[in-house]
């Protein structure tokens, strides 16, 4: 759909941006492309999404697709999420859709909902030196935007867009495309490129490096070396940002279908011992963990291409397990008993990991199921299999497990077992049961029956 479009573009005209050499972009005026001579058309765009846009439009406002929507149309991919951005205030948007709600404090913007598909719209943003009213820009001492709702012009959006090939817009009113930072050229020479200072920018909000691993990996680009560069020193910016927006993140980097390039990506960066240090630090003590890791997300992008379902709950698991083990061996060397070793390095891996990523209550506890899985897996004796299989997170737990061996970081041969065991018979079942018996490693300890005291005579 994309390839050529810059060739059939008037000849001879440029947009009026400038290169510098440390990577920053300026802008003057943007070039802007009649429907004639690009590929984008209504048919990419959601019903929703044209009912915003033709709303505002007839309200007399400027409505114009935004970022990635754009982006992924010239890239030849069907677009599914759709931001609006608009001269229009988040009061006057959410005038206009009752089916709306206001929402941030630090970037103010407007989700509209139609069933449940989400619109979002928002106003164009000016720089953030510029106060006036209540309309407020805050940065802390180190550059980090902590509030940025002043309000612009389109091409003062435009500048506040992080990279070129989000600085994309098109307008509902005559269906032209308008290009601000010469990002149709980077769409075509596969290029990640920031508009402005790299390392400004990701002073202002150190998320925009994940954000650059993400769109590198995602849309197999090239990080540009001005935006590269930088990223090595800055990397524990990302201790600046709340764990709950982090693990917002994680999801994006992690479950989109590319987790397994985007993990060697930020790895490579320094970026991913940000987001879970004790796995970083489990990693280097053993090659094992890694291992586990990368077949862990392996497993999840297979997963995502056959469309099949995923959760977040089983990739931490998998990211944090190494850690666990680590702890619980600490633990049982100084006394403690297997299974509350196994719950309090559990519960000391989390409360960690709660200091970079939050990991809400409904991952935390599947995710603390399968781990405890882990070792009920090993113990087949009597009805315990039957009862191991019926629980609620038996497969993730088996998934792991099959993970466990792959990385070589047990023996082969119990995942073999769970494996016929599910798909047997009764007949089956009885006979992997009593081979089972034989294993001591299925057996665990047994209990001590307790002697009955004499009763006193009477």
């Amino acid at each position: 759909m994309f390839k050529g479009l810059i060739r059939c573009l008037n000849p001879g005209e440029h947009l009026k941006s400038l290169h510098h050499e440390n990577g920053q972009t300026g802008l003057t005026t943007p070039r802007i492309i009649p429907r004639a001579e690009h590929p984008i058309s209504r048919q990419h765009i959601s019903d929703a999404a044209l009912k915003v846009l033709y709303r505002l439009d007839g309200a007399g406002f400027g409505a114009f697709l935004v970022g990635g929507s754009i982006r992924d149309a010239l890239l030849g991919k069907m677009p599914k999420d759709f931001d609006v951005a608009t001269n229009a205030t988040p009061e006057q948007v959410r005038e206009l859709f009752r089916n709306s709600r206001l929402i941030g404090r630090r970037f103010r913007i407007v989700h509209v909902r139609f069933g449940r598909e989400i619109i979002e719209v928002t106003t164009f943003r000016g720089k953030p030196q510029d106060e006036h009213a209540d309309h407020i820009s805050r940065q802390s001492d180190a550059g980090l935007l902590l509030r940025d709702n002043v309000w612009g012009s389109i091409e003062e959006d435009a500048l506040r867009r992080d990279f070129t090939i989000n600085a994309l817009y098109y307008s509902i009113a005559d269906f032209s495309l308008h290009d601000f930072a010469d990002g149709i050229h980077d769409i075509e020479t596969r290029t990640l490129r920031l508009i402005g200072d790299p390392a400004t920018r990701y002073r202002e909000d150190p998320v925009r490096m994940l954000r650059a691993v993400r769109f590198a990996s995602k849309l197999d680009f090239t990080l540009d070396e001005a935006a590269e560069a930088p990223i090595y020193e800055m990397a524990p910016l990302l201790l600046q940002i709340p764990p709950a927006r982090l693990f917002d993140e994680v999801l994006k980097l992690f479950m989109a279908g590319y987790g397994l390039m985007t993990f060697r990506m930020l790895s490579h960066y320094g970026l991913f011992g940000m987001l879970f240090p004790e796995a970083e630090e489990a990693m280097a003590d053993d090659s094992r963990a890694e291992d586990l890791v990368e077949a862990a997300l392996t497993n999840t992008d297979r997963r995502i291409a056959d469309g099949r379902p995923v959760t977040p709950a089983f990739l931490l698991a998998a990211f944090l397990w190494a850690p666990v083990v680590t702890r619980k061996a600490a633990l049982e060397n100084s006394g403690m008993p297997s299974v509350p070793a196994m719950q309090n390095a559990a519960q000391q891996v989390i409360s960690r990991q709660l200091h970079h990523t939050s990991i809400p209550k409904r991952f935390g506890l599947p995710m603390r199921d399968i781990w405890e899985l882990q070792e009920r897996l090993a113990k087949r004796q009597g009805k315990r299999a039957f009862q191991t299989r019926e629980h609620p997170r038996f497969r993730a737990a088996y998934d792991l497990l099959l993970l466990r061996e792959q990385a070589g970081e047990i023996p082969q041969g119990l995942g073999e077992w769970w494996t016929a065991f599910q798909a047997g018979d009764e007949h089956e079942q009885r006979r992997l049961l009593n081979k089972a018996g034989s294993d001591p490693a299925s057996q665990g300890k047994r209990r001590k029956r307790r002697q009955r005291k004499p009763r006193n005579a009477e």
